[in-house]
């Protein structure tokens, strides 16, 4: 069935966009089922998913946190209680007052929805008890799924074509639904009629991350360990061959590598690993793994996006599409791609993965549950942003390294203490700085006006010398932020020593534990031999204690 940069490297250039806001612009209008809805219900809406076997339903979320519906309903999977097509928008009445964290669904559809308090709600196909209510009839309302999971918090869902994982807030995944191929984890090929815990290797691992092909399912480990579990015909396993396996399997050819995320197509699976690298292995007759061929991959098998960090992968159980972003904001998309069978990374001019599917994935659905920020008009926070380094407005310019960049005055003693105090009796209208380069400066500067940092990490660090010295707490959050981007082994001792000057603890652990997880290649580095004497003898000290030189 197939069914941040390297610090002090050439491409560290390129800036890293640091937020602290998951808001990102986007635009549902590229769904085709979109197109039923006026601008002015488009304009409302908050958060969006389209499923089905044709992209032909979505569930919607509006600024007044009302849930809306639209579609063919097949199976009930809009959850009106009926089973009949609707052309218009209907609110879901049966959970008002739900706000909605996650959502998943499956190939009858069934949904699986988790609300922001952890609460697990299905409905829709269920003739393999994919909806874990222990029927088999379809739920044509939302059901509240408790059974095992009454004292759980559940924080993600993933959904293959018949069966269903979610993940809870410590760490365990509970799976339940068809189970032909072990793909519930069990041990047996018996569906699972109600949530089960995943046991056996996952029985003292805490998983960070869930992910479900058609008739398989993946668990990321905190360590950075994957398991795998259920259809392997195709190799979506990884395991070297295409036996299925009833219960979790650590994907061995992975030792040594942390993985941060899983993402599984229909029959084939992807990887991000803690240093921007994209694994594959699967399911190839369209290309999706990337390789250049259609070739299937048994184990794990790296490839090239670019030479850019990857920060983030895509795929569905339901298409046979994959896509992934890069540090620098590119967005890459291979695979099967309407029609064409794109067998490398192609570079998209989209500034997201999910318009990758909104506009190429057959059917075009949604591979993650959509978050959407209003542009409907300027924001006081907006008109500040585009007033930043404006001449005509500025009545305050600062001389950095020769050049001039344009301020308010009154915006930055508002914004900065150091202003309030500096600017006070100032009444020149010219301030000339030379403690710090002018990408350092100008950063600072835009940071006050935009609430966030665009800059390669190595700037990143002369910036979080300024946020130390001017006590601007925010600031170095977002400086370390991303300079964790920008993490790699050949400059990991680099950051390190940064952290620790600039007092920046978490910075300093979180480099600590990324030195201690490739300490064979870190201790080999050029920035490990200059190392600091007294930051070595504390490196060696601290490591020996974590019990990073045990045999």
């Amino acid at each position: 069935m197939e069914e941040e940069l390297p610090l002090f490297c050439g491409e560290s250039g390129k800036p890293v966009q640091a937020t602290l806001s998951s808001l990102k612009m986007l635009d549902v209008g590229k769904w085709p089922i979109f197109s039923l809805c006026s601008e002015e219900e488009l304009q409302l809406i908050r958060q969006a998913c389209v499923f089905g076997s044709a992209g032909n339903e979505v569930l919607y979320t509006t600024v007044n946190d009302e849930i809306f519906v639209l579609g063919t309903n097949c199976c009930g999977c809009l959850g009106l209680g009926d089973v009949q097509s609707t052309i218009e928008p209907r609110r879901l009445d049966s959970l008002t007052g739900k706000k909605v964290a996650c959502l998943s669904y499956g190939s009858g559809p069934h949904v699986v929805l988790a609300t922001s308090e952890g609460e697990v709600f299905t409905w829709g196909h269920n003739a393999y008890s994919q909806l874990g209510n222990g029927t088999t009839n379809h739920g044509l309302v939302p059901c509240h799924i408790s059974t095992n999971l009454s004292n759980k918090r559940v924080i993600e869902v993933a959904c293959g074509s018949y069966h269903s994982l979610v993940l809870t807030s410590d760490g365990e995944v509970f799976a339940w639904g068809y189970n032909n191929s072990g793909q519930v984890g069990s041990g047996s090929t018996a569906n699972q009629p109600i949530p089960r815990r995943v046991t056996g290797c996952l029985q003292n691992k805490v998983v960070v991350n869930i992910a479900c092909g058609q008739m398989c399912s993946m668990a990321v480990v905190d360590t950075g360990e994957v398991y795998v579990w259920g259809y392997s015909g195709n190799g979506q396993l990884g395991l070297g061959g295409s036996g299925n396996q009833p219960t979790p399997c650590r994907v061995a050819a992975l030792q040594g590598i942390r993985v941060q995320r899983a993402a599984c197509g229909y029959a084939h699976t992807l990887v991000l690993t803690d240093e921007g690298q994209v694994y594959v292995w699967g399911a190839n007759s369209y290309g999706q793994l990337g390789t250049g061929n259609k070739s299937n991959q048994p184990y794990p098998t790296p490839i090239i996006v670019e030479k850019d960090r990857i920060i983030e992968i895509a795929a569905c159980h339901s298409t046979h599409t994959s896509a992934a972003k890069t540090q620098g904001g590119h967005v890459y998309m291979w695979g099967q791609c309407r029609g064409q069978s794109v067998v490398l990374p192609h570079l998209t001019h989209f500034s997201c993965t999910d318009d990758v599917f909104a506009c190429f994935a057959s059917p075009a659905v949604s591979w993650r549950l959509l978050t959407v920020e209003p542009d409907d008009h300027l924001t006081v926070a907006e008109s500040l942003k585009r007033e930043f380094d404006n001449p005509n407005t500025a009545d305050l310019k600062f001389l950095v390294d020769g050049k001039y960049i344009y301020a308010h005055k009154v915006l930055l003693k508002i914004r900065c203490e150091h202003f309030r105090s500096s600017l006070e009796d100032h009444e020149d209208d010219i301030v000339e700085m030379s403690e710090f380069s002018y990408p350092v400066y100008r950063a600072f500067l835009e940071y006050l006006y935009t609430d966030s940092i665009s800059l390669s990490p190595e700037e990143a660090v002369g910036l979080l010398d300024l946020a130390t010295f001017y006590r601007e707490n925010r600031l170095k959050k977002l400086c370390q932020q991303t300079i964790k981007q920008g993490i790699c082994e050949e400059n990991a001792i680099a950051l390190l020593s940064a952290a620790v000057k600039y007092d920046a603890q978490d910075l300093e652990e979180f480099c600590f534990r990324f030195c201690i997880n490739h300490l064979t290649m870190v201790t080999q580095t050029a920035g490990f031999a200059e190392m600091d004497h007294d930051l070595m003898k504390n490196f060696i000290s601290k490591a020996s204690r974590v019990g990073a030189f045990k045999n």
